[in-house]
Parts: structure tokens; C-alpha cells; sequence
């Protein structure tokens, strides 16, 4: 929740909203700073457990 910064009781269409802004923002081929790779895939990898509702 933090990584994408929203709350614990945000919809799955806020997660989603915020996985999408966030990941304009940091895609490495938009942002050429050294972190960005990798704030990507943390953003990814947050998604993909938030976006499960099985996890």
C-alpha cells in the first residue's frame, strides 16, 4: 500500500489509478534516473500483490 501510496481500504480502482499514474512517472524509458528501474519494479511488484485479491 505504501509503495503506491494509497490506503488500506482503497478499491481496486484506486490501486489501479495509482499503479497507472505512478508508473508514467517512473518507467525507465520516461525517467532517466538511476533509481527508477528499480522504483518500477517495486511499483510492479506492489500492483501485482494488491491487484490479487487471492494474496
Amino acid at each position: 500500500y505504501h509503495v503506491l501510496g494509497v490506503g488500506l481500504s482503497s478499491s481496486q480502482a484506486d490501486i489501479k489509478k495509482a499503479y497507472k499514474r505512478l508508473t508514467r512517472e517512473w518507467h525507465p524509458d520516461k525517467n532517466k534516473d538511476l533509481g527508477a528501474e528499480d522504483k518500477f519494479i517495486q511499483i510492479s511488484k506492489a500492483y501485482e500483490i494488491l491487484s490479487n485479491k487471492e494474496k
